[in-house]
């Protein structure tokens, strides 16, 4: 089934994904419409949050990730009003200006990230 997610930089090199914590978990929204993940998109913006780009992919190449990250999934369903928390995270790993100069992670690491999300698209 195709779905819509939120993407941030989407096909370059600082691509991210949208997420919500809930609890101790990341967890991706999947929206069946893509005027429901635009609405949404816009409601981040209004937030003064980065400007997502609602993206089609395969709800399986997410769901897939989202096992190999350790992330959870929600499906949000056409029509169904999906409204953004009104706190964000101070701090989030994907940097909106570009990639930061001091990477944290290993060039190894981040390669096999960058690999698992090239596959999704």
């Amino acid at each position: 089934m195709r779905v819509f997610v939120l993407l941030f930089n989407p096909r370059t090199e600082n691509e991210g994904i949208h997420t919500l914590r809930i609890g101790d978990r990341n967890t991706i929204l999947m929206f069946e419409s893509e005027d429901d993940a635009t609405r949404y998109a816009l409601l981040l913006e209004a937030q003064d949050f980065a400007s997502p780009t609602p993206e089609a992919l395969d709800s399986e190449e997410i769901e897939e990730f989202c096992r190999d990250a350790g992330y959870d999934s929600k499906l949000i369903h056409e029509g169904e009003l999906a409204i953004p928390p009104e706190t964000n995270l101070e701090e989030v790993e994907w940097q909106p200006e570009g990639p930061d100069t001091e990477d944290d992670l290993p060039s190894s690491e981040l390669d096999r990230i960058r690999r698992q999300l090239e596959g999704l698209l």
